[in-house]
């Protein structure tokens, strides 16, 4: 399990739309050893940020994930079913060869294949076909000469298949991106218009804490939609802030979205910092100034009044206790034996009864 979350992570961020662009994605594992609830097989397909089919050799189903994707036909589940299992024959394959061909016999392995197309709202077209066997990359293609390049050597036997003059892999991929993958990706944005381009403006947070000498600043940014969001830290309104501690952007239950960035910095007297965000919910970006806090008004008063009243309540035990010892307690004519009556009713002494 340890091995697939980190992976799954990094391809997400590798294909981060930032724009008014919209992208279909797909990814494909395949594990060595299910268990764990880990599906030996699954197929997820994403338009930009959501999740909106699923397939697994669980479920041997192609099921829709979102509302609005319930809007295409069943022909279209049946035949991504059919192709779900056809995909789940090939990867039980293709992971028997990738293992001899790392010398493994045994233990957990992942396959995973990230395919999938970009449109801009200018019109421009990307695409992507990269695999990944245990986290590292090992081979992708080259969308300038439509091959495929090989980033283990492992993967050279492979490569050198698919670009050869029989198969030229490349350049029909090369078309299904540019045209099969585009068509759906413009029909699937159309059924989910209202929801893809759903725009929340995000709320932000800062706060700073001193620490040995340095100041660490924190800016929390939620509750935004879409998922693409730019956050930094500027010093003196420059981007002049080298060190960052970013987690990832995350969702949320009501399907927004936060993150946070915190930046440790050695402060001057004059120096200002303030957190930079920039989200297509925006007219124009926000920048918002980090100000140390201030005690308030009332606690200085408040703390002037506590120790009036304190010095008050002593002052008037203190005089109680000496006329209660002017008026018929005595000190021992012994001290030897016997304590003084100061000592003994003295107010450290004094205890309140238990409540039970």
């Amino acid at each position: 399990m340890r091995k697939m979350f980190p992976l799954i992570v990094l391809l997400l961020h590798l294909s981060a739309v930032y724009s008014d662009s919209h992208s279909l994605r797909y990814y494909h594992t395949g594990v060595s050893a299910p268990g764990s609830g880990i599906p030996e097989f699954s197929i997820v397909g994403y338009v930009d940020d959501q999740e909106i089919t699923n397939y697994n050799s669980v479920s041997r189903r192609m099921l829709p994930r979102a509302e609005w994707m319930k809007k295409v036909g069943p022909e279209y589940w049946e035949d991504q079913t059919q192709i779900g299992k056809g995909n789940e024959a090939v990867y039980r394959h293709d992971m028997r060869i990738l293992m001899e061909r790392f010398n493994q016999t045994r233990g957990f392995h992942i396959f995973q294949v990230m395919s999938g197309c970009e449109l801009d709202d200018d019109g421009s077209i990307r695409g992507w076909n990269q695999y990944r066997y245990d986290g590292g990359e090992f081979m992708a293609l080259d969308t300038q000469t439509w091959t495929y390049t090989a980033t283990m050597s492992q993967g050279l036997i492979t490569t050198q298949k698919l670009n050869s003059q029989e198969l030229r892999a490349g350049e029909r991929y090369r078309n299904y991106l540019e045209n099969e993958c585009i068509d759906w990706l413009k029909k699937h944005v159309e059924n989910g218009r209202e929801e893809l381009e759903r725009r929340v403006r995000p709320k932000v947070k800062v706060s700073g804490q001193h620490k040995d000498g340095t100041l660490m600043l924190h800016c929390q940014v939620y509750g935004f939609h879409p998922r693409p969001v730019d956050v930094k830290w500027m010093k003196n309104g420059v981007d002049d802030v080298p060190t960052y501690e970013t987690t990832h952007v995350l969702p949320n239950p009501d399907g927004t979205y936060q993150i946070r960035v915190s930046a440790d910095v050695m402060p001057g007297e004059d120096d200002s910092y303030s957190c930079y965000v920039d989200h297509s919910s925006l007219g124009a970006p926000l920048n918002i100034v980090w100000e140390p806090e201030q005690p308030s008004s009332w606690v200085t008063p408040v703390v002037v009044a506590v120790v009036v009243v304190a010095l008050l309540v002593a002052a008037v035990v203190g005089f109680l206790l000496y006329r209660r010892n002017k008026s018929g307690y005595k000190t021992a004519s012994k001290p030897d034996k016997f304590s003084s009556g100061i000592q003994q009713f003295s107010p450290i002494n004094l205890s309140f009864p238990c409540v039970k």
